[in-house]
Order: structure tokens, then sequence, then C-alpha cells
């Protein structure tokens, strides 16, 4: 799954643009190295989000093609 498409899902972002912009400026990365919008994600990748001044680190542990809302936050473990 493209990791732009997981971060919405997860709702870890809540708009797939605002995903796609923020891999574009570099502020995604997947095991250590910075992804792109097209990147693919993995089950037990790890996915380090940059905000501002805060970052979230997290563990991928599902990957599905859509989710509701209180389903999300089983598809990732924050580290």
């Amino acid at each position: 799954m493209r990791i732009d498409k997981f971060l919405k899902n997860s709702r870890l972002i809540k708009r797939r643009t605002v995903a796609k912009d923020a891999c574009d400026q570099g502020r995604v990365s997947i095991n250590g190295k910075v992804a792109k919008a097209g990147t693919e994600v993995e089950v037990g990748d790890n996915v380090h989000i940059a905000f501002g001044n805060s970052s979230i680190e997290v563990k991928v542990l599902l990957l599905t093609e859509s989710s509701k809302k209180e389903d999300a936050v089983n598809m990732y473990q924050v580290l």
C-alpha cells in the first residue's frame, strides 16, 4: 500500500493530499529512509512523521484498503 494512502486510512493524517505534501517535503520516513508519496509500506515497517516541532513514530500492524474510524487505531502501534 502507498504510504500516503496508509496515513489517510489510519487517520494519522486527515487527507491524502496533505499526506502527499508531507511526503514531498521530506517529513515522512519509512525505516529511516525518506519516503515519497508512492513508496510502498508493508506490515512491520516503522514510519516516522514530523509535524513542525513534534513528531511521531509508529509501527505498521495492519494494511486495509478502507477502515472505519474505530478500526483505524488497530492499523498501527505508537513507538
